[in-house]
């Protein structure tokens, strides 16, 4: 009986709370400016100064059910609420959405979405890539280490699905259908052909 409560506890404002980017029950203190946000993304989206809040350096997260600030951690130190069903230590990621299949990359240094056993990291590439990849793609030294060349958008950790061309080189998928929509099929960095 003790379990069911505790569980509920943990369980309370699940899905309930967060912004844009991820549902979760807390928001980070940016250690760069020392404000307050509930995402990274969301520091990075509303900053004038365009500076980035690095993931790793989060210190401390204040939980959104009691208000507490404290050192990160999974669950609440006041109010023994799950901040995030899903709660990497290395990345200081929270997320109650878990039906994205997050993983840690030790090899990329971050989270990634889409299910450790569906993709693999390919050491040259120095990225997660489909496992339809595996032994199939052409290798392109850290190939989202880039701007997508079309939105200009950093790839390594967007939010968005990454294509990866013939060539090797990548790209955002929506960028990539937006290409064959124009009927635009070669690579917009090396001119090969991209299908």
């Amino acid at each position: 009986m003790g379990s069911s409560a505790g569980d509920s506890r943990l369980d309370f404002g699940k899905l309930e709370y967060g912004c844009d980017h991820y549902r979760r029950r807390c928001k980070v203190r940016a250690p760069c400016c020392n404000e307050i946000f509930h995402c990274r993304h969301c520091h990075n989206e509303s900053t004038s100064d365009h500076h980035e809040l690095r993931r790793h350096e989060v210190e401390s997260v204040i939980c959104l059910i009691c208000d507490t600030e404290q050192r990160v951690g999974k669950v609440c130190t006041n109010c023994g609420v799950n901040m995030g069903e899903y709660f990497c230590n290395v990345c200081k990621f929270y997320d109650d959405e878990t039906d994205k299949g997050q993983y840690h990359c030790a090899e990329c240094g971050i989270c990634r979405v889409g299910g450790r056993t569906k993709f693999f990291h390919c050491k040259k590439c120095g990225s997660c890539y489909s496992i339809a990849l595996l032994d199939k793609h052409v290798c392109v030294e850290n190939s989202l280490r880039h701007h997508c060349p079309i939105c200009f958008e950093y790839l390594f950790d967007s939010l968005k699905e990454i294509r990866v061309l013939n060539c090797g080189h990548t790209i955002h998928k929506e960028c990539f259908v937006e290409m064959m929509k124009h009927s635009l099929y070669t690579c917009p960095i090396c001119k090969k052909i991209s299908m």
